[in-house]
């Protein structure tokens, strides 16, 4: 269930990606299982990374010759060189952060030259759409404190000295699920409506049947909960 597509930011073997904000390490276990690159994880939660450690004795990586490493980290302040690493991916991450200038500024400062960063947030009409059915959805500490338009994201990588290459939208069956939540939040935890809909997005993942796919195809560039951007450092 990732958001990034990483074939999107072409990388070689061995070279290395930067998961900034990675939580419980789904995209950088992905990255570790599906492309040949080495993979630094970086969170602020200690709770998150320890899960995120773990959730690695899940795959069995006899045969993966790379690395995933996981590790504290503030994305306005990131423990690595500058112009050391050949990707960058950052996914529902700028939506929490007080200044996400700043924080993109910093993330250009690791990435070479040449590199790719991807960029997720959640997508703006769905988004309001939440913040319009429950308040305590955008006040809960650690929360969502703005919603981006496609515009803004762009611009805001955009004038920092990168080259936007391409965008797409992602998760449309999982917009239904957030707006269920925001309308029954109070009584999310034992709302039946909220568990039905919950079973339905694990049989998504775990089956992965024609019929979730055909209606994430129909959902995506309607409602889809991510909007996702990538960009290149230039040479």
């Amino acid at each position: 269930m990732n958001t990034i597509k990483y074939k999107k930011l072409n990388l070689k073997s061995n070279q290395l990606l930067l998961d900034m904000g990675c939580g419980e390490g789904r995209h950088s276990i992905g990255a570790l299982l599906e492309t040949s690159a080495n993979v630094i994880g970086l969170d602020l939660s200690i709770r998150d990374l320890e899960i995120a450690k773990s959730r690695l004795n899940d795959f069995n990586l006899s045969d993966i010759s790379t690395f995933c490493t996981f590790g504290v980290g503030n994305i306005n302040d990131i423990p690595l060189e500058s112009d050391s690493l050949d990707a960058v991916m950052c996914s529902e991450v700028l939506e929490h952060v007080e200044s996400p200038e700043e924080s993109i500024q910093e993330l250009v400062r690791v990435l070479k030259p040449g590199g790719v960063m991807a960029l997720s947030v959640p997508r703006y009409l769905p988004e309001l759409i939440c913040w319009k059915l429950s308040k305590e959805y955008s006040e809960t500490p650690g929360g969502h404190v703005r919603i981006f338009k496609h515009k803004q994201l762009k611009d805001l990588a955009v004038n920092r000295g990168l080259e936007y290459q391409s965008f797409h939208w992602a998760h449309g069956l999982h917009s239904p699920y957030w707006w269920l939540q925001c309308l029954f939040w109070t009584t999310k935890e034992t709302s039946s409506l909220v568990r039905l809909y919950h079973k339905l997005l694990v049989w998504d993942l775990m089956k992965k049947p024609l019929l979730t796919k055909i209606l994430e195809a129909i959902l995506q560039p309607l409602i889809g909960k991510s909007l996702v951007m990538y960009f290149r450092k230039p040479n």
